[in-house]
C-alpha cells in the first residue's frame, strides 16, 4: 500500500522510516514547505517529495496518509484527506483549539476509513499489559492509576513557542492513557499543579516544565500524573495500576539486561532509554502495522478521533484549572 507522509521533520522521519521497514507498504510520498528538507527524506527511500499537499491526494494509488507536519496543520490536513477519501494516522495534538477539533469532528464523523491519532503507547508491549491485566479482572477493581513520564531534557524554546505547552504537547499522551486504561467516557474531574523548576525561560512562555494532575473519574477510579521535561538518568515512563486484588505496572527499558553480582556487591551498567523513539520504537511500528491491519479488512486498533479529542479535553482541563487553582469537570461525552 502506498502510503504519502506529511512533514519532514522528527516525527515524519521516524513514519518514514517503518513504512520502508513494512513488508506491506512503501513510501511514496514526502510532503513538507521545506522542500529541501522534504527531498533528503524522500530520495533516501526512493520517494516523491513535494510542497504540494495536493498532488499526493489526488493520487488514486495512495491508500494512506501520515499527518506528522505541524500542530496547527493537523485538522485541515485531516479534512483535505477524508475529502480526497484516504486513511488518516494523524500525530497528536488534532489542533490546540478544542473548538476547531470539535468542527473538525463533524466533517468526518461518516467517513468509512479509519482516522487513528497517534497515541503510540497504546501499542507498547509493557503497557498494554497493564490494560489487559485491568480488562481481565486480574487485579479486581481498580482503585487508582498512577502514571509517570518524564522527559530527559527539555524542548527547544523554539518548540515550546507553538507547542501548546507542557499539558497538550507532553501530557497528553498520559491523559489517553488514564482513558484508555479506565475506559472513561463520561465526567472528570481535574485538579493540575505546574511550574517551571527546571528553566525560568520556561515560565515566561507561560509554559511549565514539571506538572501534576489528578484525576477524578465518574466510576470512582483516580489517576494521578507526574510529568518533568528533565530526567537527567533517561527517558522515564512508568505505569501502575492498583486494585483490590493487587497491582500491575510497567517499568522502564533499559539499553543493558546485564546485572552483575559478587563478593563486592552488585552492580549494573544498564541505563534508561535515552528518547522516545527508542523507548517508544516498536510501539511506532505496530501503530502502522495496525493502520495497514484496518485497510486489509481488520479490527480497528488504537486511538480513534473521539480519543483524540478526549485527552485534549483533558489537556485544556489540566491548563485551566492550574490557572484557577480550582478543579475543573470535563463531560468528555461531548
Amino acid at each position: 500500500m502506498k502510503i504519502c507522509v506529511f512533514g519532514a521533520g522528527r516525527m515524519g522521519s521516524v513514519h518514514v522510516a517503518n513504512i520502508a521497514a513494512s513488508e506491506r507498504a512503501v513510501l511514496g510520498y514526502v510532503v513538507d514547505s521545506d522542500i529541501t528538507r522534504a527531498k533528503e527524506l524522500a530520495e533516501r527511500y526512493g520517494a516523491i517529495a513535494t510542497a504540494d499537499e495536493n498532488i499526493p491526494l489526488a493520487d488514486t494509488e495512495v491508500a494512506a496518509v501520515i499527518i506528522a507536519s505541524p500542530t496547527d496543520t493537523h485538522a485541515d490536513l485531516i479534512e483535505a484527506s477524508v475529502t480526497a477519501n484516504k486513511a488518516i494516522l494523524c500525530e497528536k495534538p488534532i489542533d490546540l483549539n478544542l473548538e476547531r477539533v470539535r468542527s473538525c469532528e463533524r466533517v468526518v464523523e461518516d467517513f468509512n476509513k479509519p482516522i487513528m491519532i497517534g497515541f503510540n503507547r497504546r501499542f507498547d508491549d509493557t503497557h498494554q499489559a497493564v490494560q489487559r491485566a485491568i480488562q481481565e479482572g486480574e487485579i479486581g477493581s481498580i482503585e487508582s492509576i498512577s502514571i509517570i513520564s518524564r522527559d530527559p531534557s527539555p524542548p527547544t524554546y523554539d518548540y515550546l513557542k507553538t507547542s501548546g505547552g507542557q499539558f497538550s504537547d507532553q501530557m497528553i499522551h498520559d491523559f489517553d492513557l488514564a482513558l484508555w486504561l479506565t475506559g472513561a467516557s463520561d465526567k472528570v474531574r481535574v485538579f493540575a499543579m505546574g511550574g517551571a523548576l527546571i528553566d525560568p525561560k520556561i515560565g515566561e512562555l507561560d509554559d511549565t516544565d514539571s506538572a501534576h494532575v489528578l484525576l477524578e473519574f465518574a466510576s470512582g477510579i483516580f489517576c494521578k500524573i507526574e510529568c518533568s521535561r528533565r530526567a537527567i538518568y533517561g527517558y522515564d515512563q512508568r505505569i501502575e495500576a492498583f486494585g483490590a486484588l493487587g497491582i500491575v505496572s510497567s517499568g522502564n527499558q533499559h539499553t543493558s539486561a546485564i546485572d552483575r553480582w559478587n563478593a563486592s556487591g552488585t552492580a549494573t551498567r544498564a541505563s534508561l532509554t535515552p528518547d522516545f523513539a527508542q523507548r517508544y520504537s516498536a510501539a511506532y511500528s505496530a501503530e502502522l502495522e495496525a493502520l495497514l491491519n484496518v485497510l486489509e479488512g481488520g479490527a480497528f486498533v488504537g486511538a480513534d478521533f473521539v480519543a483524540g479529542r478526549r485527552a485534549l479535553q483533558l489537556a485544556e482541563a489540566a491548563r485551566q484549572s492550574k490557572r484557577s487553582g480550582q478543579v475543573v469537570v470535563v463531560d468528555l461525552s461531548k
